[in-house]
């Protein structure tokens, strides 16, 4: 494990992540994290979640009993801690075409059967104006 590897596991850790996630995200064994966390006095459970307060805005949750313990205040304090820790998320559903127009390869998200890679080029291969326009 190199010092980037340790640096992204306290840094997950802290955010909110348990062992089998952060081993995913950073390919290493469970066991691996889970002893370097104890090693380091990272704890069971990262601080936001001992603490019981919102991974994103830091505002005391109230969990209810028999239900999934909450990580965050709302919907929208969910989807903005997730927006600005992109890089771990797991997008499975990403495939790589070939525009049927101009031949530049691209990366589809979640739909293998688009054929171009943005709209110019829709629009030149089925009205036959030239060539696709890229930004």
């Amino acid at each position: 494990m190199d010092l980037m590897q340790r640096e992204k596991i306290c840094k997950m850790r802290n955010n909110g992540f348990g062992y089998t996630k952060i081993a995913q995200t950073l390919s290493l064994s469970v066991n691996t994290v889970k002893s370097y966390c104890k090693r380091n006095d990272l704890g069971n459970k990262p601080p936001a979640q001992q603490d019981n307060i919102c991974l994103n805005c830091n505002v005391p949750l109230l969990q209810e009993k028999a239900k999934k313990t909450k990580k965050f205040c709302s919907n929208s304090c969910r989807q903005s801690w997730w927006n600005s820790h992109i890089e771990m998320v797991k997008r499975k559903a990403v495939y790589k075409i070939t525009c049927k127009n101009c031949g530049v390869e691209f990366e589809s998200y979640g739909n293998k059967n688009r054929l171009y890679c943005n709209h110019g080029c829709y629009i030149s291969h089925r009205f036959g104006n030239g060539g696709g326009q890229h930004d």
